[in-house]
């Protein structure tokens, strides 16, 4: 019990603090979308609540095993990885939502496995990339690397049609490959490479993935899916001013003009009723999230550690650059939740882990003395 205690002395409390912040603003601003005449507790907030009652509880298990026993499965890892993503190809649970079939029917609640294989993916990333660190100055192991990715990858792009988190996937393995410390001459060619080759991989998207990039393409164009919402989202930002329109008082989100507006384009009502102030405040956590993260990655004890936290780091900037900048038309529109404040039981979930994750590689950092 003693060395518990020990090791608790090293959590980082901030990062304790900014998801039951964020929490707080979530469910808030879902019940802020739902708000009609009068305030009432949604089945949504209900959702977002237990969610993360349940990431507190799984943080919580994973402070007590050491964080070096996952390097040690990192192979059973992977496969259980890869099998948990075809089970929403099952007839009865798989669900498809928003053009992608990438859910799957737990009754209360659809959970989405693409959001906890990002995780297991990072673990045995890290491990890989641990045990071939002295292979990436080649490019036989840069390809290697890169073939390591590609199953999790073609699956959810391909298979599922999810491409925003085959993107996160992606952006994950490309920072770890990076922080693995890949020959950088070698690693530009093959980003370069990787660059000029999107235009082939396009004419073999989806319909509705080239639909979303010809309308981040094209964003004057409203009659392209996803631009009228984005325009429209960009309304409510600019209409929100320095100081908001007030709590319920949103008038885009309220005559609904704003889509799936508790979960893709929440950042949006938070704009619109808490103004530009609002939003500053917003990133400033975010900001200050992410930071803590990076102290994390350098005072790691050992790469493995390092490299998952890398990963984890990884996941939420691109997740929150990605959200943030959809809602601004910075960037294209492809599902990619806000983390800890959008909608969603699996995110937040999925969310809650990662950061369980992070906190037990920083309380296994330091030397304790007994």
């Amino acid at each position: 019990m003693n060395y518990y205690k020990d090791l608790l002395k090293n959590l980082d409390k901030t990062l304790l603090i900014l998801p039951l912040i964020f929490a707080v603003i979530s469910v808030i601003m879902i019940g802020s979308t739902a708000y009609s005449d009068s305030f009432s507790f949604t089945r949504g907030m209900k959702i977002q609540i237990a969610a993360f009652i349940m990431g507190m509880a799984a943080i919580v298990i994973i402070l007590l095993f050491d964080y070096l026993i996952l390097e040690q499965l990192d192979k059973i890892i992977y496969v259980i990885s890869i099998l948990f993503l075809f089970t929403v190809f099952i007839p009865g649970i798989g669900l498809e939502q928003y053009g992608a079939r990438g859910w799957i029917d737990l009754g209360p609640m659809n959970f989405q496995p693409a959001e906890i294989v990002k995780i297991s993916f990072t673990v045995c990333y890290a491990s890989y990339l641990t045990r071939n660190q002295g292979n990436l100055h080649t490019l036989k192991g840069l390809v290697i690397a890169g073939i390591y990715v590609f199953p999790f990858i073609a699956i959810i792009a391909v298979l599922q049609n999810d491409l925003g988190n085959a993107l996160v996937i992606a952006v994950i393995a490309a920072i770890m490959l990076f922080a693995a410390g890949v020959d950088g001459k070698l690693y530009a060619k093959v980003a370069t490479i990787a660059v000029l080759s999107i235009p082939i991989i396009y004419r073999f998207m989806a319909e509705h993935q080239k639909q979303r990039i010809d309308a981040f393409l094209h964003p004057d164009n409203l009659l392209l899916p996803g631009n009228y919402q984005v325009w429209q989202s960009k309304v409510a930002i600019g209409s929100g001013g320095i100081l908001g329109k007030g709590l319920f008082e949103g008038t885009q989100k309220e005559l609904k003009f704003l889509p799936v507006q508790d979960s893709d384009f929440i950042f949006s009502v938070i704009v619109e009723e808490w103004g530009f102030v609002g939003g500053v405040i917003i990133i400033a956590l975010y900001l200050l999230f992410l930071y803590r993260i990076i102290k994390i990655a350098k005072n790691a004890k050992d790469t493995f550690g390092s490299l998952i936290v890398i990963g984890i780091l990884g996941m939420f900037f691109f997740q929150i650059f990605q959200n943030i900048g959809m809602t601004m038309g910075l960037m294209p529109v492809t599902g990619i939740t806000l983390p800890f404040i959008s909608a969603g039981g699996s995110s937040v979930l999925t969310n809650m882990i990662a950061l369980g994750i992070v906190l037990n590689v920083c309380i296994r950092s330091k030397v304790i003395n007994f």
